[in-house]
């Protein structure tokens, strides 16, 4: 509504129902919800519920009872996780609603979907709290993420970096009908640093002087992941920034509303696919780095095509090698975004589709030319230069400059930052710094008070 304030929960239901064309169910004189004629899913669905809920003497907190929806949608209709190109139904747990799982988590609400997974709000039973339950597909032999944060908890040293990356509080694995689901549970978060940005800060962008802070936690965070766990992100963006939640005020809220007015979804044969709810987590304080899905061991080769098309480092563009230092070409990409709301590169050609030979010419715009170093260890480097190191013209290359994109960013010792970026915007890996190398940059460092020796005695 024009004023912020809420539509009234019919009201709300019926704007959803209008756009999905969702189908009301017909009422008997009663006024009592028609229950459609159980299937041999439904029973078993409920047959597999009343022996999930078994009381547990271990429970501190007590069971919510979910009604049944009013609202149901069209099953002719693609939802969420179905509109996805690669989308098996098998490959899913079918989650039902009010499911107690490893007979300790109770699934109140969807939060989300992807290729991989589906993720849940969910109330630990045992230590009455809410958790966030990320539900694998099937047919995956190992979960990688959970093999990254096996990694991370066997490091025994002190860092403060590890504090800085979202908790996995439990995994376990759920045996489906078509096979095992790995299901981890990690704290709930609130609103990701792009959605800040997106929708609650004017102009889309943050001044230098605040985007110091989250990059300088960034880099403590990846500082623990590189020479302490031996571990590459590969996939740092503002999406992947979550700002802690400061009390559970909204996680209850949203209870309540999914207990007395439960989130539309479509009842098929074999499973009941649940709309995602609309909710403001809000979050403050600075962000932690999550989603370890994407991420590598270090120790190890690589060579996998990573990173999002705008934010890839020009080995990775290139098919070479790669390492640690994917992630600090990725943090300049990053602190760019925070304060400008478009980002460094854009790589697409006049069709509108991202072309790896516009991106090349956009960096040679904002690095000028690579090395000859550079050129004669890439494979794919003949594609782009001829012999003698000259651009074979598969794209203009932009009469730009750091400074002119960055034009708009506030006066704020720009010169200083445009200084710290161009040392990761760099064609060789190994001329790039460091997490602590590019952390105590003399720029970045600037803003931060000593500690005043008395009050610290004191």
């Amino acid at each position: 509504m024009a004023d912020g304030s809420r539509a009234p929960p019919t009201r709300r239901i019926t704007q959803r129902a209008f756009r999905l064309r969702i189908l009301p169910v017909r009422l008997h004189l009663s006024c009592r919800p028609c229950v459609p004629t159980p299937t041999p899913h439904l029973r078993n669905i409920t047959r597999a519920f009343q022996q999930t809920i078994r009381f547990s003497s271990q429970w501190t907190s007590p069971l919510r009872v979910f009604p049944t929806t009013n609202v149901l949608i069209d099953p002719s209709i693609e939802i969420e996780e179905e509109t996805l190109p690669t989308y098996r139904p098998e490959k899913y747990y079918p989650v039902q609603q009010g499911e107690v799982l490893d007979n300790r988590y109770q699934v109140l609400a969807k939060l989300g979907y992807g290729v991989t997974s589906t993720v849940w709000l969910g109330r630990d039973l045992r230590d009455s709290k809410y958790v966030a339950l990320k539900i694998y597909v099937t047919g995956r032999e190992k979960n990688h993420e959970l093999e990254i944060y096996n990694r991370m908890d066997a490091v025994e040293v002190e860092h403060p970096g590890r504090d800085l990356i979202r908790k996995l509080f439990d995994q376990f694995t759920i045996i489906g009908p078509h096979g095992p689901h790995v299901c981890l549970v990690h704290e709930p978060m609130g609103i990701s640093a792009h959605t800040l940005l997106e929708k609650h800060i004017p102009g889309n962008a943050m001044t230098l002087n605040e985007m110091k802070t989250c990059i300088r936690q960034l880099l403590i965070a990846l500082d623990f992941l590189h020479s302490a766990a031996g571990i590459i992100h590969t996939d740092l963006q503002l999406k992947n920034l979550l700002l802690p939640i400061p009390n559970t005020k909204t996680l209850e809220s949203l209870e309540a509303r999914e207990v007395n007015d439960p989130s539309p979804r479509k009842v098929l044969k074999d499973r009941t696919i649940y709309l995602s709810t609309v909710y403001n987590p809000g979050g403050d304080g600075l962000p932690l780095l999550s989603d370890f899905g994407e991420a590598r061991f270090g120790d190890v080769e690589n060579n996998e095509d990573i990173m999002p098309n705008m934010y890839r480092a020009p080995e990775v563009v290139l098919k070479e090698k790669w390492d640690y230092k994917v992630d600090i070409w990725n943090v300049a990409m990053v602190a760019w975004d925070i304060v400008s709301p478009r980002h460094m590169f854009n790589g697409k050609n006049p069709d509108g589709i991202f072309d790896d030979r516009v991106h090349i010419a956009e960096m040679i715009a904002l690095m000028g030319p690579p090395p000859a170093s550079f050129r004669e260890r890439c494979k794919l480097a003949y594609v782009f230069w001829d012999e003698q190191g000259n651009w074979k013209d598969l794209a203009p290359i932009p009469d730009v400059s750091l400074e002119s994109i960055g034009s708009d960013i506030p006066e704020e010792n720009k010169e200083g930052f445009f200084r710290w970026l161009r040392k990761a915007l760099q064609w060789n890996a190994e001329d790039r710094p460091t997490a602590t190398e590019f952390l105590f940059d003399v720029w970045l460092m600037e803003g931060l008070r000593r500690p005043n020796t008395e009050e610290t005695k004191s």
